[in-house]
């Protein structure tokens, strides 16, 4: 009777706390009906989605411990080379991690798993990283040659601004980060109605349904990624030239009385497909002080051409139209700001060949929009 008791507590010991062994010293216990994976620690720490710290939704440091990847790590294969199980039961989600180096947040009870949406057919395997030399040194050559715009006051248009390699790398990164936690999704209204676009938010959460900004989105109580420090780099980079291009033509000594600074800390990222539409509608859900000085829209243009529409009134006959092909940096602040603009169509096979043939873009466009909260 003891030499079965005994028998019985050791097998209950080790089914419970089994042994992992990492390297030749170090010896790891799990729980095999209970296992915790402490997600939340990140968030505590204040890193983002994107594994580097946060503030007000910029990146701004590289975390120690390497981002959960969800392309790496899809078969559920765990950093020990062992199969890692969901916290709460269940199969692993592709895209979603739940282990403590997941960088993300966890999907809370009572929320729906939303399926990431994939911008890419058959992306890279590997991390996407950007190099900071070539978002600084290559935008420059791709203006010489290429008409710059000053369309209205407050309104610029740069074309081909973006440099091909550029464009692959913000490809890749948006999407890197797409199909990880708080990434695309296909955001709708209250009465059902679903956009015509697949959305991600990084730094803050925008929310049609309650036009409204906030840490979390409802759909599933994700937290956004952080925006890349590369891509503030890129913008800053580009209103800079933007200024150049207003001073030249308006001749005035202040520029940004006409196209006033910012500092963006939100950005949003659309994906159109090729029957992808946007309605005429305004910008106005920042706070009252960025809409009061006209801090910039800044948007970016990759992949297949749009039929851009903007107006002082929502009127689709009125409207101005300009087409945004990938490369494109457009800016609208100052009395431009409070335009309507939208999106009539996409140009089907527009996209440059070689971008799509190193990145493997689906058809349609990509769209980032930056601005201050």
């Amino acid at each position: 009777m003891l030499l079965r008791r005994a028998s019985t507590l050791s097998w209950r010991y080790h089914r419970i706390y089994r042994p992992w062994r990492y390297g030749s010293s170090h010896r790891i216990y799990r729980l095999s009906s209970m296992e915790v994976w402490f997600s939340s620690l990140g968030n505590n720490l204040n890193w983002g989605n994107s594994g580097v710290k946060c503030s007000r939704g910029i990146a701004s440091g590289i975390s120690a411990a390497p981002r959960y990847d969800p392309i790496l790590n899809g078969s559920g294969l765990g950093h020990f080379g062992k199969k890692q199980k969901p916290a709460h039961g269940g199969r692993l989600k592709h895209g979603r991690g739940n282990s403590k180096y997941g960088g993300g947040t966890s999907y809370s009870h009572g929320f729906p798993k939303a399926k990431p949406y994939d911008i890419c057919l058959c992306g890279n395997r590997r991390s996407a990283t950007i190099s900071t030399g070539s978002l600084n040194e290559m935008g420059h050559t791709e203006m010489e040659g290429a008409k710059q715009r000053v369309l209205r006051p407050g309104m610029v248009l740069l074309k081909r601004y973006i440099t091909h390699k550029e464009q692959v790398e913000i490809v890749k990164k948006c999407r890197y980060l797409g199909i990880g936690p708080g990434g695309f999704y296909q955001p709708g209204y209250q009465d059902g109605a679903k956009l015509r676009l697949q959305m991600m938010c990084l730094g803050m959460k925008w929310d049609p349904m309650s036009r409204k900004y906030d840490d979390t989105r409802p759909v599933d109580g994700s937290e956004p990624p952080c925006i890349p420090r590369e891509f503030s780099l890129l913008v800053k980079r580009a209103i800079q030239d933007a200024h150049a291009l207003v001073k030249k033509e308006y001749h005035v000594s202040n520029v940004e009385d006409i196209l006033p600074l910012t500092s963006p800390d939100i950005c949003i990222v659309n994906f159109y497909t090729t029957s992808g539409r946007l309605g005429l509608h305004q910008d106005r859900d920042e706070s009252r002080e960025s809409l009061c000085k006209g801090l910039p829209v800044v948007s970016l243009s990759l992949g297949d051409s749009a039929e851009f529409l903007y107006g002082d009134q929502r009127n689709v006959d009125n409207a101005e139209r300009i087409f945004l092909e990938s490369g494109d940096v457009l800016f609208f602040g100052g009395k431009s700001r409070h335009i309507f603009h939208g999106v009539s169509s996409i140009i089907p096979k527009s996209a440059p060949k070689a971008l799509l043939e190193e990145t493997r873009l689906r058809p349609g466009r990509l769209n980032l929009t930056f601005r201050q909260f």
